[in-house]
């Protein structure tokens, strides 16, 4: 008995050292116009807190958050915190129409969640059409314990971002009005700053010392482009992916797909001077493809630096998909680190993706009358309810909302990379509208392959999962063999992302555990086929637990 006691005051004194430990933190999100100058001409943009990006969130694994969001500005928008479990907390995963509606002008809305199990570079961004070019920032979750890798002299956050010289809400309804494809931006920009080769030279800068540890916390806050990353004379060694540590992988270039993020470590080991860190373009669909063909720079400045002008890199070309594969491919958890990789499967699922058109009676473009380019998954092309939340109406079982037949399997199965075959099959290219989600049994192993097609155009989509994070289990090019690739699996130690560059006329495969319930949409990242409609809802279904149920919404959740 003296020892059961002995054992129980351990256990209590351990609860409470744990529970002291942890923090609220708090922010205030002022959401409101504010006008930037960029390129030579000063725009009106949708900034948090008069910046861009906007305010870094720092929190410790454990942590509660608590986020006020006050919308002074015009239009209705939404915060998703890209990569956050939000476990018992999907109210605040803030994907609009999905989790909650949009916050209206005038209005406000708490967002309040725990930090569990998670540390590492993650971001919140706008989820509400193109407003994410403005509003976008920084979240670090930092560990209880110490890094797996050597201790940094400093840790910098590095967003990359796209600049419209232009009001992105009027470009963002005229492209939808028209039903064309993506309007590209004037730049790119590091930090919020286009560099030196733009009109009006505007740059960000680094100052390091030499023979210093840093880390730099790589983030894609493009809306439209994956990005090639390279500082001229310096090598890099990836550190972490996605907020979950990699085994170390030198590289001298990062490829980073938008919602993506990359931990890597620099040593300025080089002459003192100046370095340009540049990002360009990943152009995976040709050169028929609308794409932004420049680039932007940052400088990484030595400490007593002897030089004025900047080293410049060489960057990889436009089209590199051999470098783009390996970067994305070599990447691996760290050794001995895995232990739950789901070996058996519960829920198979294979899903294309893709582009396509739609019928639309009000588009007049010429060789596109009555059509729309759109974007679907297993021919589904996914449309937002606009009356209440997806979360709200499975939560209160209200009807009309959504319907439960999204397709485990393509509804017509084809030669899916290959082009030549493809050309002119119009049962290929229509996609119908629609609201459709897949429900998953609580606790089930998930398995999805995610499958390119060549209707219209090969392209690498960026996949994201709200609420979880997932295995890539391998990836490939052309039609996925279940015979065959299935030898390629990595169940030693898979790379841990919640964003996976699906390749250009290829596959991935991924696998989760669906232990958190609630309804987390799997869209791609590049906002423009989001807004196209290549998404669905994962549905997961409440556990037997109350750890495992999703609470009441808060008092101040926001009405469509």
């Amino acid at each position: 008995m003296a020892r059961l006691c002995l054992v129980l005051v351990a256990f209590v004194f351990a609860l409470v050292v744990s529970v002291d430990s942890s923090s609220v933190v708090k922010h205030t999100f002022i959401v409101k116009n504010q006008t930037l100058r960029r390129l030579c001409s000063e725009q009106n943009v949708t900034v948090v807190n008069g910046k861009m990006p906007g305010p870094v969130i720092k929190v410790e694994d454990g942590d509660t958050l608590i986020v006020n969001v006050l919308n002074q500005s015009p239009v209705n928008i939404s915060l998703h915190w890209h990569g956050l479990f939000q476990r018992r907390s999907g109210w605040a995963d803030g994907a609009a129409y999905i989790t909650q509606c949009a916050i209206a002008p005038g209005t406000n809305y708490t967002y309040k969640f725990n930090i569990t199990g998670q540390h590492g570079t993650l971001w919140w961004h706008s989820h509400r059409s193109l407003l994410r070019a403005t509003l976008y920032g920084a979240f670090i979750i930092h560990p209880k314990t110490s890094y797996p890798f050597p201790k940094p002299y400093k840790a910098v956050p590095i967003l990359f971002g796209e600049w419209w010289n232009g009001s992105v809400v009027s470009i963002d309804n005229q492209r939808n009005l028209a039903g064309t494809g993506p309007a590209l931006s004037d730049a790119f920009t590091i930090n919020g700053k286009p560099g030196h080769l733009y009109p009006c030279p505007d740059t960000y800068k680094l100052k390091v010392k030499p023979g210093k540890i840093y880390l730099l916390r790589i983030i894609n806050a493009a809306l439209n482009h994956q990005l090639f990353f390279k500082i001229a004379g310096h090598n890099f060694t990836v550190v972490a992916v996605d907020a979950s540590y990699t085994e170390p992988y030198l590289t001298d270039v990062v490829l980073s797909g938008p919602g993506q993020t990359v931990d890597v470590l620099l040593v300025p080991n080089q002459p003192p001077k100046g370095y340009y860190m540049a990002i360009q373009g990943y152009n995976s669909t040709g050169p028929a493809a609308l794409f932004l063909n420049k680039t932007s720079t940052a400088i990484l400045e030595y400490e007593n630096s002897t030089s004025s002008v900047p080293e410049m890199p060489v960057l990889p070309p436009f089209d590199d998909t051999p470098t783009a594969f390996k970067f994305y491919s070599n990447l691996t958890s760290p050794i001995n680190s895995v232990n739950n990789v789901p070996i058996q499967v519960d829920v198979q699922m294979f899903i294309t993706i893709g582009m396509s058109v739609t019928p639309c009676a009000t588009c007049n473009v010429p060789n596109q009358k009555g059509i729309r380019l759109s974007a679907n998954m297993n021919g589904k092309s996914f449309q937002l309810p606009t009356n209440m939340s997806i979360l709200r109406a499975s939560f209160t079982s209200a009807p009309g909302v959504f319907t439960e037949d999204f397709p485990t399997q393509p509804l017509l199965a084809f030669d899916y990379t290959n082009s030549t075959k493809l050309l002119n099959q119009t049962q290929f290219v229509l996609a119908q509208k629609s609201t459709s989600v897949k429900r998953i049994p609580f606790n089930s192993s998930v398995e999805i392959v995610l499958q390119n097609t060549a209707i219209i155009t090969v392209e690498s989509h960026p996949m994201h999962l709200h609420g979880y994070d997932f295995y890539v289990m391998a990836m490939g090019f052309g039609n996925y063999n279940p015979t065959e690739d299935i030898k390629k699996f990595n169940y030693f130690n898979p790379q841990k992302r919640n964003t996976v560059a699906v390749p250009a006329g290829g596959w991935a495969v991924i696998r989760f555990r669906a232990d958190n319930p609630g309804t987390w949409i799997i869209h791609c990242h590049l906002e423009t086929h989001l807004s196209f409609g290549l998404a669905t809802v994962l549905i997961v279904d409440e556990g037997p637990t109350p750890f495992y149920k999703l609470p009441p919404p808060p008092s101040d959740y926001p009405q469509c």
